[in-house]
């Protein structure tokens, strides 16, 4: 997966940039090393679940993750983000329809849109 690559070389070049650095000044390399680190885990639960034959749970299991802790990380990849529910997880159901859309070549469903509200500029006294 080329995109892991580049993942895993900003990962790498934020820990080696950290390395050596006062804990003040490290702390700024080592988020970005962890932002990094943890699309790419994201990315690659994604592209575990939409392979035949696996689970959330099977999924969950080989990254040392609870099954509930899954949706979510996968309702923030570009690959399963349109299959999210209005609590912002992806489910088993969601899964099951981007295999198939992904099987029949169909994009995705447009993502959901947040309603405008109106929103006063000033109090009301």
């Amino acid at each position: 997966m080329s995109t892991s690559s580049v993942s895993t070389a900003a990962v790498s070049r934020a820990l080696q940039t950290a390395d050596g650095l006062p804990p003040a000044e490290a702390l700024p390399h080592l988020r970005v090393a962890a932002e990094e680190l943890t699309a790419l885990l994201d990315g690659c639960l994604a592209a575990a679940v939409l392979e035949p034959g696996t689970s959330l749970r099977s999924v969950a299991a080989r990254a040392g993750l609870s099954e509930n802790a899954v949706g979510p990380r996968l309702a923030r990849t570009p690959a399963l983000a349109a299959y999210a529910n209005d609590a912002g997880r992806v489910t088993a159901g969601g899964v099951e329809r981007a295999r198939y859309d992904l099987e029949k070549g169909t994009p995705p469903p447009a993502p959901p849109t947040t309603p405008l509200r109106f929103k006063p500029r000033r109090p009301r006294g």
